[in-house]
């Protein structure tokens, strides 16, 4: 594999793959850390689908700083090694039981994750730069992609075990313990870096880091903290007098004004040259938030889907292989669990101490009664959030047929545009949606569990159109950017990815106010299809300023 690429692939790749070992291992276990009520934080579907959804929100926003950041003063070397410390510092505090050091942690990893996520996929593309790799280039990205989603596949068998063996904190130590190894491999393929981990500085055209902070980052803190303070109107749907649903994502639109607003004022301050390809780029910004919001669900309600809608009971050998690896748990059957509703625990008052009654397991509440096991028997349950090793595992199958398909059209020269190929990537993920639309049906809208292979046909279905979107993303911005703001272009790339991913946690917090889930899926659906429409309508004029630039 590594053969006709440079010697540095290998710990790149390997380096990537460790990094996404610990993160994907914490987001995997994120929701269900938080919402657990003996354990956990005893949060609510609403407020763990919140932190979520902001959480990944800044962990996507960071980049676009570290990399200005690193292209400029730091190299990305320094940079990726400080960005890796830090999130492994941040997984590592996950695991202390303390709401304040959560936020910390929190707090390391968006950090962390600015300077590492951008810096070592440039890098990597700095690799490619000479003559002798030049050709090499899209398939060198194809084996670092692939690096990603074997540790995001293989991640959340070691939480599973360790939480079930261990408890939530050595399951994020685990992640910790990940994040530094990942260190460590890059470090040691350190001389295989030199000359391509050189600093570009502040180059002519660029726009001074003090007036970033001037005109982008402090509007944004300013606005951030407005939208945190300021109140709506109370309503008896909204006794809180949030504005957008809760203090974090008032905070969070409000900060994202003058970005945008800054955005949009680099179309209009641009060279009439540069006016088209910018707000192609802006266009796209603004749809494949959609689709962010959408894919992103996968921490938070599809992860709630395998926990209380999938029949997760496993028997015969599959029963023994799993418990053997400890990625089962076994659980007694109550027979007073059935009654449960949607809550994990009540609240009774004694002598003035709020007391917690713990009800366990949920998991009985929708099983059919004819399927019940006997009082008192024990029956063994794989763990949720192997559920989120389903996405990876797609798109490592589906990788190389994706990338066989688009060469077997290249071939015949009938290759669809990379606009098009982003229209084609929407149009798939919103038929992704009708399979959980199908699963709420065939599961009598939640009140009998089914299969996990509705899960598994759902993220096959998405993770097609994750393939042709995600990648043609990131070539888009740097085939249409103008030279001298590629840095800030890629940013607004992942502003989008920011965006999509808070709406994600509000689409998610929505879940239980959903008595029909199917109309969950439906606002989904409909979300993807408009963005889909709203693409192919500008696929003409999309198309047009890609030829002008004489790219595809």
């Amino acid at each position: 594999m590594w053969k006709n690429h440079p010697k540095a692939l290998p710990f790149l790749f390997l380096s990537e793959m460790w990094e996404r070992f610990g993160y994907y291992l914490m987001i995997g276990i994120f929701t269900l850390y938080l919402k657990d009520v003996e354990s956990g934080f005893a949060m609510t579907e609403k407020e763990a689908s919140d932190l979520y959804g902001t959480f990944i929100a800044l962990v996507f926003l960071t980049p676009f700083v570290g990399g200005l950041l690193a292209d400029r003063y730091l190299g990305y070397k320094n940079s990726i090694v400080v960005g890796g410390l830090l999130m492994g510092a941040g997984y590592l505090l996950m695991g202390v039981h303390n709401i304040t050091m959560l936020y910390l942690a929190m707090t390391l990893v968006i950090v962390g994750n600015g300077f590492f996520k951008p810096n070592i996929s440039t890098l990597l593309g700095n690799l490619y730069s000479t003559d002798n790799y030049k050709e090499k280039k899209d398939e060198g990205y194809n084996i670092f992609y692939m690096g990603i989603n074997v540790g995001a596949f293989i991640c959340n068998f070691f939480g599973a075990a360790l939480q079930i063996l261990l408890g939530w904190k050595f399951a994020f130590m685990a992640a910790g313990v990940g994040m530094f190894i990942g260190v460590i491999v890059f470090l040691l393929g350190t001389k295989h870096y030199a000359g391509f981990d050189h600093k570009k500085g502040v180059q002519d055209g660029d726009m001074p880091f003090y007036k970033i902070v001037l005109f982008i980052l402090l509007p944004s803190v300013i606005f951030g903290v407005i939208g945190w303070l300021l109140k709506g109107v109370a309503s008896p749907i909204n006794t809180d007098s949030y504005i957008f649903g809760s203090d974090s994502t008032d905070a969070f639109i409000f900060a994202c004004i003058p970005v945008v607003f800054f955005y949009g004022s680099l179309y209009f301050k641009a060279k009439q040259e540069d006016k088209r390809p910018i707000g192609a780029l802006l266009t796209i910004f603004a749809v494949v938030i959609l689709f962010w919001a959408v894919f992103k669900l996968n921490g938070s309600a599809l992860t709630t889907w395998a926990d209380r809608y999938t029949d997760r009971q496993i028997t015969g050998s599959t029963e023994t292989v799993f418990n053997t690896l400890k990625l089962s748990k076994e659980v007694d059957y109550k027979k007073d669990s059935v009654d449960l509703y949607d809550a994990n625990f009540k609240l009774q008052k004694n002598e003035g101490i709020i007391q917690k009654e713990f009800n366990y397991p949920l998991y009985f509440r929708n099983v059919a009664k004819d399927e019940l096991p006997a009082e008192g028997s024990k029956v063994s349950l794989w763990a949720t959030n192997l559920s989120q090793s389903i996405n990876p595992g797609w798109v490592i199958i589906l990788t190389p047929l994706v990338v066989a398909f688009f060469t077997f059209l290249r071939g015949r020269k009938k290759e669809p545009s990379t606009p098009s190929k982003i229209a084609f990537g929407l149009l798939i993920s919103a038929l992704s949606v009708l399979v959980m639309v199908a699963a709420v049906q065939i599961g009598a809208n939640g009140t009998e569990k089914v299969s996990v292979w509705w899960l598994v046909a759902n993220y096959g279905v998405i993770t097609i159109g994750e393939l042709f979107l995600s990648p043609m993303g990131l070539s888009v911005v740097s085939k249409l950017s103008p030279t001298n703001i590629t840095s800030l272009m890629m940013g607004g790339w992942f502003l989008s990815t920011s965006i999509g991913n808070k709406l994600s946690g509000v689409l998610a917090s929505m879940w239980d106010t959903y008595p029909d889930k199917a109309n969950f899926f439906w606002i989904n659906f409909a979300l993807l299809m408009a963005a889909t429409l709203l693409m192919f309508a500008l696929l003409k004029q999309l198309n047009k300023v890609m030829k002008e630039k004489g790219i595809n």
